[in-house]
């Protein structure tokens, strides 16, 4: 009887509320903190971004001069033109522009192969240290540009952070949806994206239980998009991002002192999801990244 009651209690209990933490935990924040802020500060990291320019069917001629269809905010007057139609979008380099299509020199019309349909072809100028991409959002194809040189990447500040708390690293109870379920998640560009959702997150803080909608973003990880009420006084105001940890089949741990700001945080130049109405925590979560206090933060 003593183990039948054992067993029930495991059961019933919903989730643990702090997971097991690591000695050197604290340690391990910061590596990740300052992989992190690393992988932003890269020439073509997110703080480089400095256009999106969206697309309409048509040639157009792509440059730095105000007399171009597509205006880049660097690069030289007359960088080439771009071919969009129903068969794709091509890029015709400018004589003497200098551009080259992922590391080699490029002349003649190349065919743009966009981030959706695997590695984009980077398209670079300024003797490499700009560049732009095609990406496809929903039907639509934009180009994105970078350069190293930008205000946002050369003025970072670093990033303001709550202390690490090993009370926010918390167990939860994974609870798989039926395979092929999927969510609708909005974005900043006012459309909706469904994005597969294997399951839910289920845990507990300061005596309540907590829920949010995981979703996977092609790799098997479990992403979560959660907004709470820190977020537009101490922290970003759309929300925050975090990946989950699992340690089993029905469990994972979240660690909110890994909470970090989307890429929308530094500039106006990201495509971000927003989070769904099921990830709107009723939880001040003092934990992860603060709000962006530097360059063109938003």
């Amino acid at each position: 009887m003593r183990r039948l009651m054992t067993m029930f209690t495991f059961l019933a209990a919903p989730v643990l509320a702090q997971a097991q933490t690591p000695a050197d935990y604290p340690a391990q924040i910061e590596q990740w903190h300052a992989a992190r802020v690393e992988r932003l500060q890269r020439p073509d990291g997110w703080l480089s971004l400095v256009g999106l320019h969206w697309l309409e069917r048509g040639t157009h001629s792509v440059g730095s001069a105000a007399d171009n269809a597509i205006v880049l905010a660097t690069g030289p007057a007359r960088l080439g033109t771009l071919r969009f139609d129903e068969a794709g979008v091509n890029f015709t380099p400018a004589t003497d522009s200098g551009v080259s299509i992922d590391g080699q020199a490029a002349t003649g019309e190349v065919k743009l192969r966009a981030d959706a349909d695997g590695a984009p072809n980077i398209v670079g100028f300024n003797d490499g240290t700009a560049s732009f991409m095609l990406i496809k959002r929903g039907e639509r194809y934009a180009l994105r540009v970078r350069d190293a040189k930008a205000a946002t990447r050369t003025g970072f500040v670093g990033i303001e952070r709550y202390p690490v708390d090993a009370a926010w690293r918390i167990e939860a109870r994974f609870e798989p949806h039926p395979p092929g379920k999927t969510i609708d998640i909005a974005t900043v560009l006012n459309t909706i994206e469904p994005m597969a959702n294997p399951g839910a997150l289920v845990f507990e803080k300061d005596g309540k239980t907590h829920r949010l909608e995981a979703v996977d973003e092609g790799d098997g990880s479990l992403f979560l998009i959660f907004a709470d009420r820190t977020n537009g006084r101490e922290t970003y105001g759309p929300g925050r991002f975090l990946y989950a940890e699992r340690i089993d089949a029905g469990r994972v741990v979240v660690d909110f002192n890994r909470a970090y700001n989307p890429p929308c945080a530094f500039n106006a130049y990201s495509t971000c999801p927003l989070p769904p109405p099921e990830n709107r925590l009723d939880l001040a979560v003092t934990a992860g990244e603060k709000k962006y206090r530097g360059p063109n933060g938003q």
